[in-house]
């Protein structure tokens, strides 16, 4: 993998692509760093607590803290991922979309072009949301009185938040688009990829730190510290096992001739993916799951009431939640495969390229055979997702009735990098690396996948 990207760098053009690559990151760093107009928050932002499982604390995991601090890009890319689910979903459910998507290039443009409006949609919404949210705590500059704004001041005060947040999330996803056309690995990957980075350094001071450190703390936080890391580098190793897996479909096509030359009479086969639908059935799942400990923000809610009890089933202790996490994981890990593989398609194309699966008829017995198999794979991708989603929860529960019993520490240890974090770090990288990796065998250079 070293030896790839030294190889890289000895190319001008494949240089020149990393360089521009990391120019655009640090653009968005140094973006994520100014703060809005008329934004007043502290340092210690407007997330009180950083491990609890709220809609924005979720927001600032995937912006890189920008939305805890009010910066430019708070909104960062969630409008436009936002925007590519729902696509994604309206393709198959609207059949102008779905013939746009089989136009082949010209068609993906115009969906191209459709999901950017809706990015800045998105976008203006969520600006707006996010700036009442920040009105009701107090967090926006007040007139030379110490009064909040009142009204055409208020209103302009309203409108340069929320275009400045607009402004944000469209530079975000032109950036994007000019990494996909100038640098290296997909744009928007690569903006997610370095957001989740900068919490590294958070994490380590979090885990080693000398004074808010659990090593700082001593007694079993000693024992469990270093056990982290080693389950951090675990956790890699296993994605990206997860991520290589796939299931191998043979396919034996018959001889045909064609004029003097005779084709086909070569086996084959159809790789299928373990994790065909990546991190997005645990994004789909945490986001749904984050909303009522959101809403329960903005409520005045009585003690041992009923609303009470109802909201304590969405905390991340809760066995509760753990069960909904894991179904609902699983119920988009399908929902996802259905989407992607369509095994009538599939086994008609098989059919008509003369091809067929040793041992199945053609036709509707290979239909059925690819859909028993598919279901299959998906179950078994969603089982391994859902492990490495769920584990960081189990083990902060086990922390907690290991440092509460007998020890004066009232929670457990909380790994910050959850595990939909790993998974797109490990997942971008992966990407990112194979895209440079095809680039130098093109150039005769030997990679790390050799």
């Amino acid at each position: 993998m070293l030896q790839t990207l030294v190889n890289a760098w000895k190319i001008a053009d494949l240089r020149k692509k990393i360089l521009f690559t990391a120019l655009v990151v640090f653009i968005f760093r140094v973006g994520a760093a100014v703060p809005v107009p008329f934004v007043n928050i502290g340092a210690e932002g407007i997330i009180a607590d950083q491990s609890s499982g709220t809609f924005m604390n979720y927001l600032s995991m995937m912006t890189g803290n920008a939305f805890n601090y009010g910066t430019i890009f708070a909104m960062s890319i969630t409008p436009y991922i936002n925007s590519s689910i729902i696509m994604q979903l309206l393709t198959v459910a609207i059949p102008y979309l779905e013939r746009l998507q089989k136009e082949g290039e010209v068609g993906r443009k115009k969906i191209a072009a459709i999901t950017r409006y809706v990015t800045v949609v998105l976008g203006i919404l969520q600006s707006t949301a996010y700036y009442f949210y920040l009105r009701n705590g107090k967090f926006l500059s007040l007139d030379q009185s110490g009064q909040a704004f009142t009204g055409f001041w208020a209103v302009f005060q309203a409108i340069i938040i929320v275009l400045s947040f607009t402004a944000g999330t469209a530079l975000i996803m032109w950036l994007g688009e000019q990494i996909n056309e100038r640098g290296i690995g997909n744009g928007i990957s690569i903006i997610l990829f370095a957001g989740i980075v900068s919490r590294l350094p958070t994490l380590i001071a979090q885990l080693y730190g000398p004074e808010i450190g659990y090593m700082a703390k001593g007694g079993p936080f000693l024992v469990l510290s270093p056990l982290v890391g080693v389950i951090l580098i675990l956790m890699i190793a296993f994605i990206v096992w997860m991520d290589n897996a796939e299931r191998r479909l043979p396919v034996q096509y018959a001889k045909r001739v064609v004029g003097r030359k005779m084709y086909g009479g070569q086996s084959t086969h159809i790789p299928i993916k373990v994790n065909m639908s990546g991190v997005m059935p645990v994004i789909f799942a945490s986001s749904i799951l984050s909303l009522p400990p959101t809403i329960e923000m903005f409520m005045t809610i009585k003690p041992d009431s009923r609303l009470e009890s109802f909201f304590k089933l969405f905390k991340h202790e809760n066995w509760f939640y753990g069960i909904i996490y894991f179904l609902m994981i699983i119920g988009f890990a399908y929902f996802y495969a259905s989407i992607q593989y369509n095994p009538i398609e599939m086994a008609n194309n098989i059919r008509k390229n003369s091809g067929t699966i040793p041992g199945i008829r053609p036709g509707d017995p290979t239909a059925r055979y690819i859909g028993k198999i598919l279901s299959r794979i998906t179950l078994l991708g969603a089982l391994l997702l859902s492990v490495v989603a769920l584990f960081p929860i189990l083990f902060s529960q086990i922390s907690t009735l290991i440092l509460t019993k007998g020890y004066d520490h009232e929670t457990g240890m909380n790994i910050s990098l959850g595990g939909t974090s790993i998974i797109i770090l490990v997942g971008v990288a992966l990407e990112t690396m194979k895209q440079l990796e095809s680039q130098m065998m093109m150039r005769h250079y030997k990679g790390f996948l050799d």
